[in-house]
């Protein structure tokens, strides 16, 4: 069971993850994400997966909090605006998440990056690598919008731009919605059909379509030629 206890406050739209840290005991957290801590936490940067965290769109640095002599309390908000997650690793089901949805875990949690091949890499939209979590203990992530999760039995299809992560268990393709006239013209783009056995997190903003939104509005400098 977890030596943690915590509390995930101001869901869904700007959650905030406060975590009592036990005496002793350290939390990894990504880089830039503490807003609040009790000075008995002392921390320090460590450089952590070096050059596949950098493919991962994760930052190559975590910072690790350790309380001195009594349990510590800190609070994480996460840059996007969004909900908190939160998987504990029993040595069984690996979690893996998706670029840059990964916010903290303690030391009894391994992070790596797993390959997800060329063609998975570049139609997805999340690069050529996930995180892998694996071991025993702790792992929070965050998401842009609320989120929800899914019990997958058999095959379910997920729009690779809302997925946060998903255990092991589950694998998956990336393919088209529909023909090539539904690619271009339904404003639908890659979907990843999972098939297998597990969970699968979703969240219900995406950052793609929040661009393609705003674009409309993008003030335009029009030259004096534009005109003649």
């Amino acid at each position: 069971m977890s030596e943690f206890s915590f509390n995930i406050e101001a869901q869904p739209d700007y959650a905030a993850l406060s975590v009592v840290v036990p005496k002793g005991k350290t939390l990894k957290v990504e880089a830039s994400a503490m807003a609040s801590m009790d000075l008995s936490l002392k921390m320090k940067t460590r450089l952590k997966g070096g050059f596949k965290r950098f493919l991962a769109k994760e930052s190559l640095f975590l910072n690790e909090y350790t309380a001195d002599g009594v349990d510590s309390e800190i609070v994480i908000a996460p840059g996007p605006p969004g909900d908190i997650g939160h998987y504990y690793v029993d040595g069984g089901k690996e979690l893996f998440l998706t670029s840059t949805s990964y916010l903290a875990s303690d030391t009894g949690v391994q992070i790596d990056s797993k390959f997800q091949g060329l063609a998975k890499g570049f139609f997805s939209g999340e690069g050529l690598f996930i995180m892998k979590c694996s071991g025993k203990g702790n792992v929070w992530f965050n998401t842009y919008g609320a989120l929800f999760d899914v019990d997958v039995k058999g095959e379910y299809v997920v729009d690779t731009g809302h997925i946060v992560g998903f255990t092991e268990g589950l694998d998956y393709s990336v393919s088209r919605i529909g023909g090539y006239k539904s690619l271009f013209f339904s404003g639908e783009g890659f979907v990843a059909r999972f098939k297998g056995e597990g969970k699968v997190w979703i969240q219900t903003k995406q950052p793609f379509a929040l661009v393609n939104w705003a674009d409309q509005f993008r003030i335009v400098k029009r030259s004096n030629n534009d005109y003649s």
